[in-house]
């Protein structure tokens, strides 16, 4: 046995406690897989609720979709990552894609989900469901990718919070 890694053997990144780091290929099947890792992520954390982790499912699975739809459009072959971090009271999930990236707030307003005319969108309600799902939620893009930051409060925190 040797003290560290040789110089053949890859060095193992240092990770935080409660993280949990994914890669997936940019493509639409392993949406699925997100979903139940974020999920199982989740539950280790005994104070968030059900309806809660099932609202972080939803808003990750829009992200990750977004991050393939974002990798298909620029023709980008990289790893999609998703990082779960398990902090007091909350989980936090980051998914960085290596796509152009845009700007959140030029997602354009769509009409009221019972208006007659938005069945005339498809799609479109991505953004908006990440941040009514989310407690937290922040996109960034920068020259090395967008990465999408969403973090859901467990029911002690949301309590305190709403107490204060």
């Amino acid at each position: 046995m040797s003290d560290g890694p040789s110089g053949d053997e890859m060095a193992i990144p240092d990770f935080q406690p409660g993280e949990i780091v994914l890669e997936i290929p940019a493509r639409t099947e392993y949406v699925s897989l997100v979903r139940v890792v974020v999920a199982a992520a989740a539950e280790i954390e005994p104070d968030i609720e059900s309806a809660r982790i099932e609202d972080l499912r939803v808003a990750v699975s829009e992200a990750t979709t977004n991050a393939i739809e974002a990798h298909d459009l620029h023709g980008v072959s990289d790893r999609i990552r998703i990082q779960c971090n398990l902090a007091d009271e909350e989980i936090a999930v980051v998914v960085h894609d290596m796509g152009m990236g845009f700007e959140p707030e030029e997602v354009p307003e769509l009409p009221e989900p019972d208006a007659p005319d938005r069945l005339l969108h498809e799609s479109g309600l991505g953004v908006h469901l990440m941040q009514m799902l989310a407690d937290e939620s922040e996109i960034s893009a920068t020259d090395d990718g967008t990465d999408v930051r969403l973090v859901v409060y467990s029911s002690k925190r949301r309590r305190r919070d709403s107490d204060g």
